[in-house]
Order: structure tokens, then C-alpha cells, then sequence
């Protein structure tokens, strides 16, 4: 298919990208020293490296270690631009992007908005459950662990010492197994010796799955091995557990009692930005948009979607799956294809190339399913810290994420055990996911299951 170019005569066409998660950033650095002008849109001026979001929650790394200023990673590339803003709506029939109070122009709009937590229908989860999709959820989690530790430590109640002391995890994709590790670690390693007045026996991690396994998207064995792992670490995992309502002080499950507690972190899926389909984009199973082969709306050609947004099958009809390698390969793929429609080219169909997956269960324990082989154990674990480590952006975060890991194996510590009175400004919220960046995650077809693939965004 060849797109007549949509700029009028002279003009450098105009492309405004919507998101500076993984799909919007690996799209403007495709087109960065090329014949068009960009505009970049998010609400946030840094890009977080998803994948390791949960070790801010978990204590294990600090924010800058994997946030990075868009202005920086845009400063050598002369045609495009960042702003600082929320997109609030599209105008499609006149080509123009709302945000920021303003309305903009574009030839050619790359949306990128990325996905919001999937809860399902249940009843309170939004209100009461943590979500983990960008930096301002991780610190409120990470302050409510810390904080539940302190109200636990002069709390004479058993009952209530009991629901301070319990955390609960629902879904056991990639970003549940990976946070129940971390945060069994954190809890069973330094927590304990910094609160001398709380029993190990007080303690408890809860990580629950509504099917039958934990990793659906990895082979059985990998599954089974991530599962030892966490219960070694002491964290209980259940199967068929499958959440109603969740509480202010508990979780309530559709067979069983239900479990007392105060924290519940929500990883058990996502869907597409809600807000997309008000302004007039089409949408599919789990607020999906979907595109062509070659990533662009039927109806409106210089409109692309990709990352989490975009609902597109595998040879098999199955749809690609919401993770970081979808994002940023298809948010590559369409910056090119919006240059070949501008040289008036015909647009290439998009084809994901599946590197794998990878998951860690904490210190020389991860799973690893990478071009039909499995890895497990210690050479898994040190896949996981290689990868991770090579998709990070800059020099600085690549070096203070290693100088944090080594001190931690070393030491066995958690450097940032710090409550911040700022953090606290948003807790529990109403599913505010990533709408202004991509961050990748994999829906579940029920709360509980939320699998994904390495690196994720």
C-alpha cells in the first residue's frame, strides 16, 4: 500500500508523536535526522524502563536509576521536539492532537498511549489495590510496605500487627513473580533486622493466580521452577484463586476466607487507554485499537498506532502480546513507514521477531525461554542482568543500577529504604496506568494472569 503524502507542497511534514514510553521513543529516534519535524508528547519529561519498576517499588533501586529526561535522549537530534504535556483528545477529520490546552497540527500522528491496569470488573480494586505502571505508583508502594512495618512495630493487636504484616500480590505473570521475589527478599533480609520487634512468623507474602500456573507465556518446567523458588523464599502461592473485592482491609476470593491485609498490589493484567475510544479511535478485546499490517488505522492512513494500543494478530491469530519488544519494534517499524509514505513509498507490513522471555525469582534464581531454549537457575539469572542492563538508557543509569545490584548481592541490603512525605501524594489510585507513555504488560484473560515478555518497557 502507498500513502499520497498528506504535507502540502514545500513543507516538511509534520509527525507528532503521542507517548515517550518505549513505542513513542524507539519512533522518534527512527525518524531523528530525517525530512519530517517531530513533536513528542508526554506527560512525564522522563522515560521509565518498565521492566525494573517493581525494584523501585521493592527498594532495590531508586527512581533515577531507571527514569532518564526525554530532553537528554532528544538533545542531538535537530528535528524533534519535546513538550511536557497530556494528550486530551484528537481531533482525526482535522489532523490536529489536544494537549496541553492546544491544539496541534500534524500530516502524520503516531499514538502511543500505552495501557492502564485491567481490574476487571472487581469490585474496589481501582480504590483499594496498588497498581504498577509508572513511577508515581512505585514510590506510594514502596512507602506502604515501609510504613506498614513501622505501624506494625508498636501495634500491641496480633489481629491488626497480622493485616499490617500481610502482602498480598494478584497475578502471577512476570511482574507478580518477579515483585513477590523482590519484595521476599526485602522483607525476610533487611526489613526484619531493622525491626527487631517483628517476628518472622508475623509475616506474610501472598502471591495468588487464578488459573493453574505462574508465567503462562514460558514452558511448564519454568513455571514449576519459579514457583519453588518463591516458596523457598517464603512466599505462598495460590492457584484458582480468583479475587471478588478487595477492601480497605482485606481480599476477598471467590472460594475461601478472605485474607486480612492492607496492601494489595495489583499485577494482573492491563487494557488499552480507555480514553482513546471518546476521542473517536476504534477499539477491540481490551481497549485495543486496531491497525493494519502495517500499523496504521483503515480509515484514517496517517494515523499509526503501536506499543499496548495496538491490537494486531500473529500468523496464528493471536494477538501480539503488550510488552516492551512489541513496543519499540513496532514503534520503529511505523517511524518507517511513515518516511516511506512521505517519499511515497509503499508501507511494509509489520513482523515481530520474538527474542524471549526472561524472569528472575531474586539473588541466582530466573527463568529463561530464549529462541526455543530454556535457561534456569544462576545462567538465567545472569542473562536477566546482562539484558536488562544493555536496554537501559544511558551511561549514568546502566552504572548506578549496577553499583546498586553489586551492593545489594554483596551486602544483602536494600539502599533505599526511604518514606517519603512526597510519595505519599498518590496511593491507592482510580487505574491511572501510563497515559502519556508506554510501558508494555501482558493481559490476562481473568484477574490473576498477567504474563510478559523480556525486555518488557
Amino acid at each position: 500500500m502507498t500513502l499520497a503524502p498528506s504535507a502540502s507542497p514545500g513543507a516538511r511534514p509534520r509527525v507528532v508523536v503521542c507517548g515517550a514510553g518505549f513505542a513513542g521513543l524507539w519512533a522518534a529516534r527512527a525518524l531523528a535526522r530525517t525530512e519530517v519535524d517531530v513533536l513528542l508528547l508526554d506527560r512525564f519529561n522522563y522515560h521509565t524502563f518498565f521492566p525494573l519498576l517493581y525494584q523501585v517499588a521493592a527498594a532495590e533501586l531508586g527512581p533515577t536509576g531507571i527514569a532518564y529526561p526525554v530532553r537528554s535522549i532528544l538533545r542531538k537530534m535537530p528535528n524533534v521536539r519535546f513538550r511536557m504535556a497530556e494528550v486530551t483528545g484528537l481531533d482525526l477529520n482535522g489532523r490536529t492532537v489536544l494537549a496541553g490546552g492546544d491544539g496541534l497540527p500534524y500530516d502524520y500522528l503516531l499514538v502511543g498511549l500505552g495501557s492502564v491496569p485491567n481490574y476487571f470488573g472487581v469490585e474496589g480494586a481501582a480504590k483499594h489495590a496498588f497498581p504498577l505502571r509508572d513511577m508515581s505508583q512505585a514510590l506510594p508502594l514502596r512507602q506502604q510496605i515501609l510504613s506498614r512495618f513501622e505501624a506494625a512495630e508498636v501495634e500491641d493487636d496480633p489481629t491488626r500487627r497480622r493485616r499490617f504484616l500481610t502482602f498480598v500480590i494478584v497475578g502471577g505473570g512476570a511482574t507478580g513473580v518477579e515483585f513477590a521475589g523482590a519484595l521476599a527478599e526485602l522483607v525476610y533480609g533487611p526489613l526484619l533486622e531493622d525491626f527487631p520487634g517483628v517476628a518472622e512468623d508475623e509475616v506474610a507474602i501472598v502471591l495468588l493466580e487464578a488459573g493453574d500456573r505462574v508465567l503462562a507465556g514460558m514452558p511448564d518446567g519454568l513455571g514449576e521452577y519459579a514457583v519453588d523458588r518463591l516458596r523457598r523464599r517464603r512466599v505462598e502461592v495460590r492457584f484458582g484463586a480468583r479475587v471478588i473485592r478487595v477492601g480497605p482491609e482485606g481480599i476477598h476470593l471467590a472460594e475461601g476466607p478472605p485474607l486480612a491485609t492492607e496492601t494489595v498490589v495489583w499485577t494482573a493484567g492491563v487494557q488499552g487507554d480507555p480514553r482513546v475510544a471518546d476521542w473517536g479511535l476504534p477499539v477491540t478485546r481490551g481497549g485495543r485499537v486496531p491497525v493494519t499490517g502495517a500499523l496504521h488505522l483503515g480509515e484514517h492512513p496517517e494515523v499509526f498506532v503501536a506499543g499496548d494500543l495496538a491490537w494486531l494478530t500473529d500468523d496464528e491469530g493471536a494477538p501480539l502480546p503488550q510488552v516492551a519488544q512489541v513496543a519499540l519494534q513496532q514503534g520503529r517499524h511505523a517511524a518507517l513507514n511513515v518516511l516511506r509514505a512521505v517519499r511515497g513509498h509503499a508501507l511494509r507490513p509489520f513482523r515481530y521477531r520474538d527474542p524471549g522471555m526472561l524472569a528472575v525469582i531474586g539473588r541466582n534464581a530466573a527463568v529463561a525461554h530464549l529462541r526455543g531454549r530454556s535457561f534456569k537457575g544462576f545462567a538465567a539469572w545472569i542473562l536477566w542482568l546482562v539484558i536488562h542492563i544493555a536496554y537501559l538508557i544511558g551511561f549514568r543509569n546502566r552504572a548506578l543500577v549496577l553499583v546498586n545490584w553489586a551492593w545489594n548481592y554483596i551486602r544483602f541490603e536494600h539502599a533505599v529504604r526511604l518514606i517519603l512525605p512526597s510519595a505519599g501524594g498518590e496511593m491507592r489510585g482510580e487505574g491511572r496506568g501510563s497515559t502519556g507513555s508506554e510501558p508494555g504488560g501482558e493481559p490476562g484473560s481473568e484477574p490473576g494472569s498477567e504474563p510478559r515478555g523480556e525486555p518488557r518497557d
